[in-house]
């Protein structure tokens, strides 16, 4: 959803946008892209006015944004989540499992994030304008 909001706004260039119409474009309420906007100006992504020319755009060029900045922005729970009572340290497999699966679920963290660093707003709106044939 936060980057569909953001490819609005990249594709208004500069434009301020409203909530009614990003939460049109997105199919949902406008309260909660409001909420998503928040996240979004915490992580200085967008800047967002109220009252006369109220509505959001981006605080920088799309190029200058990647699809892990907004992951970052709006992540807020660990991915690859553990359980949150403790295993049985007597057991040889509850002795070692959660320190095992920390490093792994870093590591693909660690993946996720430079993947998505690899790909600009820009790069996702210019998708939209010129859709491939071979898209879902």
């Amino acid at each position: 959803m936060a980057v569909h909001v953001l490819a609005v706004l990249a594709y208004k260039e500069g434009d301020r946008v409203t909530s009614a119409l990003l939460a049109s474009s997105v199919n949902t309420n406008p309260v909660i892209i409001r909420r998503l906007l928040l996240a979004l100006q915490r992580a200085k992504l967008v800047e967002t006015r109220k009252g006369a020319g109220s509505g959001s755009r981006l605080s920088r060029s799309p190029s200058r944004i990647n699809l892990a900045q907004i992951y970052r922005a709006v992540e807020n729970s660990e991915p690859f989540a553990v359980p949150s009572t403790q295993p049985n340290v007597a057991c040889p497999v509850g002795n070692c499992i959660l320190r095992t699966l920390d490093e792994v679920f870093a590591s693909a963290e660690a993946a996720l994030e430079q993947n998505l660093a690899k790909t600009t707003l820009a790069g996702v709106l210019n998708s939209c304008r010129h859709p491939s044939k071979h898209r879902r």
